[in-house]
């Protein structure tokens, strides 16, 4: 795992917390992906990668992640979270090579984030904005804090003309999930929103 930096003008985590877990994701799979691991590219050697006619770039993030951004051209397998697509996430190269005799698996080496962070605007094959599991919601080129904010209700990124959109409603609901909850779940919605609007007042009185 490589260690990568990125600054934010408020605090992005509400409290820290560290734990020590045998996965991040658990995929049901038994792999040590330090034994075997595909080839690492950096931002350009990715870019002319990814843009090779005979080269097909399958998104297995989750299905919201894919909605603020993705690479050009890249293919979404309409999968809603990454523990659904194992075969084709980094932890599974290893796996695909001994047991598919599959040797060209390639990486981007540093991730998204650091390939947003290195490769300038003008350069990128990244479209939109990348999903990040902290206050910002998402950031762009640069790792600058993106226009994409959250529904509190279904977790998804919104940009401000969807937040701007009848269906939305703060805390409540968003035209992604508006039809998925009943009214008696609007309500809990709307009874949490007033008690975490009461709970600022009272830190800032």
């Amino acid at each position: 795992m490589e260690y990568k930096e990125s600054h934010s003008a408020d605090k992005p985590f509400r409290k820290m917390k560290i734990k020590l877990k045998k996965e991040i994701v658990t995929l049901g799979v038994e792999v040590k992906p330090r034994d075997l691991v595909g080839h690492y590219l950096d931002p350009k050697e990715w870019n002319e990668l990814i843009a090779r006619d005979d080269v097909i770039l399958i998104d297995t993030r989750n299905d919201y992640e894919y909605k603020a951004g993705t690479f050009k051209g890249a293919i979404d397998p309409q999968t809603e979270t990454f523990r659904e697509f194992p075969r084709l996430c980094e932890k599974r190269t290893g796996t695909a090579q001994r047991q598919e005799n599959c040797h060209e698996v390639y990486h981007l080496k540093g991730g998204i984030l650091k390939y947003l962070e290195e490769t300038p605007a003008e350069e990128s094959l990244w479209e939109g904005e990348c999903f990040v599991f902290d206050g910002r919601t998402a950031v762009t080129h640069g790792v600058e804090e993106g226009q994409n904010t959250k529904c509190h209700a279904c977790g998804w990124p919104l940009l401000p003309e969807e937040v701007a959109e009848p269906s939305y409603e703060h805390g409540v609901s968003c035209k992604y999930c508006i039809d998925k909850t009943t009214e008696k779940q609007k309500a809990g919605f709307r009874m949490r929103q007033s008690q975490i609007a009461a709970a600022k007042r009272k830190r800032c009185n």
